[in-house]
This record gives structure tokens, sequence and C-alpha cells, in this order.
């Protein structure tokens, strides 16, 4: 099995093919992976869409929250991307896909997290 590590691009563009995503936290000192809703703002920024309080709170905070996205190829090949950066709220209206305006429509709060570190590695 071969292990490949992705470019900054490359897990970038991947992470603007996706709508949902895991906000990986500490919660009460414990690792808690909690869904989010996500868009890519820019190659610089991600804005993520979550009624999970802990992922709110830590925003306000301005903690680092951490972003996972997987997928797995057709020919088997699995590729996982962590994208990490300090977390801040997001008032941000303008332009969001209609699963960020659904979720937010059902309760969630935006919280923006800048791409600061991004990893990401295929495996196949």
């Amino acid at each position: 099995m071969q292990r490949t590590t992705l470019s900054r691009a490359t897990c970038v563009e991947l992470l603007g093919a996706t709508d949902i995503a895991r906000v990986v936290i500490s919660v009460r000192c414990l690792p808690a992976a909690l869904p989010a809703r996500v868009t890519l703002l820019d190659d610089h920024r991600l804005l993520l869409a979550s009624a999970e309080e802990p992922v709110i709170m830590a925003a306000q905070r301005g903690e680092v929250l951490s972003v996972q996205i997987d997928g797995l190829e057709p020919d088997g090949t699995t590729w996982s991307v962590m994208a990490s950066g300090i977390a801040r709220p997001s008032f941000e209206t303008a332009s969001l896909p209609d699963s960020l305006v659904q979720a937010v429509s059902r309760g969630a709060r935006l919280v923006e997290v800048p791409l600061s570190v991004v990893a990401g590695e295929r495996v196949g």
C-alpha cells in the first residue's frame, strides 16, 4: 500500500468539492468529531455552519479548530484532508450555498476557519 502526501493545492481543491465535514475539537479534554456543513470562501478560508455548542463556543473564544474530510475513489484509493486555523464567528451571508443556508435556517451558526495548516494524504 502506497501513501502519498497531497499538495496544499490538491487539499484545497478537495475541500472546495465537499459540503460536509467533521470539526475536530477537544470537549472537556476529550477528542470529538462533530459534523458541519462547509464551503470554501477562497484558497485561504473555510466557512462552516454548525449547531454544535462546543464548535460555536470555540469560535467565540478564538480557539483552533480542525476540519477533516475524506473520500474513496472508484479504484479503492482513499484520501484524507485536515485543515486547521484559529476560528472566529462569521456573519458572511453573501452567496452562501444552499446547504449552508438550510443549516442556518435550522439554527446553525457560521464559523470561519482560516486554512493556516493544511495537510492531506492519499492511500492506495
